[in-house]
C-alpha cells in the first residue's frame, strides 16, 4: 500500500493500537500546535517503526496538552530493510544529506566506519538517528534504520559475519561497469561500504581485497563526491541485486 503524502506524518515512541490514546511530547506539542497549528479534531499519520502506520485524531484536553488517538491502521508494518550501509563520516552538512538519502534508498543499518583518510567525525549518534527519523517521516518510510556507534574499518572486518557480502566502491577498479561484479554475487544479505572524500588508502584496499566476503565495484567513468557516490552505489545495488527487483 502506497504512502499518503497529503497528510502530515509523525514518528512517535508510544505503542500504537486502535483507540488507545497517548500524550504528545512537549516537542511534538509545539510542532502540532504552534508549527502546524492543528485544532481539535485534526488528523495526522503516526508510526513508531513497530506497529505500522495509523491515522490518528488530535485532541486538546487542556491548553498545554495534546492526546493522539489512533483510529485506523493505514499501512501494516513491513519487514525491516536488510541492506547495511557502511560509510566514512563526512563534514556535517554533507553527512546529514548522506544519512537522509541512505534512509530513502532502503538502508536498514547505518554504520559509521573510521578509515585512514576520513575527514569528518561523528559528534552525536543521536543527531544522526534524528536525521534518519526525519527522513522516514518525510518519505513515507515505516521501518526506522538504526545508527550504530562508529567503528574502525579493521575492527569491523575482523568481526564481520561471512554470510553478509560487503560491496565497496573502488575508484581504482580496472573496469567502469559495476553490473558484471554484482551479477556474480549470490548472497541475499548485503552491505554497501562507501569510503571517505579522500578515498581508501592503499593499505585499506589491500585489506578489503583480501577478505573473501568483500566485492569491489566501480561507479563509472566520472569522479563522484563521496555523498554522490553513496547514492549512486545504493541505486545500482538495489536495482541489480537488491529490493528493487
Amino acid at each position: 500500500m502506497r504512502a499518503n503524502y497529503r497528510m502530515q506524518r509523525l514518528y512517535v515512541t508510544a505503542d500504537l493500537s486502535l483507540n488507545q490514546a497517548f500524550e504528545a511530547t512537549a516537542e511534538q506539542f509545539n510542532y502540532l500546535a504552534n508549527v502546524l497549528r492543528f485544532e481539535e479534531g485534526a488528523e495526522i499519520l503516526v508510526f513508531n517503526g513497530l506497529h505500522g502506520e495509523w491515522r490518528a485524531s488530535v485532541h486538546f484536553p487542556s491548553r498545554k496538552k495534546i492526546l493522539l488517538t489512533p483510529m485506523e491502521e493505514t499501512r501494516p508494518q513491513p519487514a525491516d530493510c536488510d541492506l547495511h550501509f557502511l560509510f566514512a563520516p563526512l563534514k556535517v552538512g554533507r553527512m546529514d544529506y548522506l544519512v537522509q538519502k541512505a534512509v530513502e534508498m532502503g538502508a536498514g543499518i547505518l554504520q559509521p566506519v573510521m578509515t585512514q583518510h576520513v575527514q569528518g567525525k561523528i559528534g552525536s549518534v543521536e543527531r544522526l538517528q534524528a536525521n534518519a527519523v526525519e527522513a522516514a517521516e518525510q518519505c513515507g518510510i515505516l521501518a526506522i534504520p538504526k545508527v550504530s556507534e562508529p567503528v574502525k574499518l579493521r575492527d569491523l572486518l575482523d568481526r564481520w559475519p561471512a554470510d553478509r557480502r560487503i560491496i565497496y566502491c573502488d575508484e581504482d577498479s580496472a573496469t567502469q561497469n559495476p553490473l558484471a561484479a554484482l551479477s556474480r554475487i549470490s548472497e541475499k544479505s548485503l552491505a554497501l561500504l562507501v569510503g571517505p572524500e579522500g578515498g581508501f588508502s592503499e593499505e585499506e584496499r589491500v585489506l578489503l581485497r583480501s577478505m573473501p566476503f568483500v566485492t569491489a565495484i566501480p561507479l563509472g567513468p566520472r569522479i563522484l563526491r563521496a555523498d554522490t557516490a553513496a547514492v549512486a552505489a545504493m541505486a545500482v545495488v538495489q536495482a541489480a541485486i537488491g529490493d528493487w527487483r
